[in-house]
């Protein structure tokens, strides 16, 4: 959700930075900070066994350091949408990002 949340910030508001939204940019920044903190949690693998980075790897059968890239990625590249708003190539390599984690998780 938290990726769903910024395309669809990031998509209406393209200039974000440059705008006085101050809600907008708080929950931008606390789902940045969330898919850090998740990332961070998968590449140590620590937590509860229920966390979620876990059994995304699980259920994928994947190593879940993988899934702590996948979440990551979109969120640095976001982050980066953010300051350099006219960054295309960002904006089509993180939605790509995005659309794969689904297919991931619906395979």
């Amino acid at each position: 959700m938290q990726h769903a949340g910024n395309e669809w910030l990031l998509a209406r508001q393209p200039s974000l930075r440059d705008r006085r939204a101050p809600l907008a940019k708080g929950v931008f920044a606390f789902n940045v900070l969330a898919s850090v903190a998740y990332a961070g949690t998968a590449f140590a693998k620590t937590g509860p066994p229920e966390r979620d980075t876990r059994g995304m790897a699980a259920a994928s059968r994947i190593d879940e350091r993988w899934v702590g890239a996948l979440v990551l990625a979109p969120a640095l590249l976001d982050a980066w949408r953010y300051c350099h708003p006219d960054a295309k190539w960002a904006a089509w390599t993180s939605r790509g990002v995005k659309i794969g984690m689904v297919l991931i998780v619906v395979r």
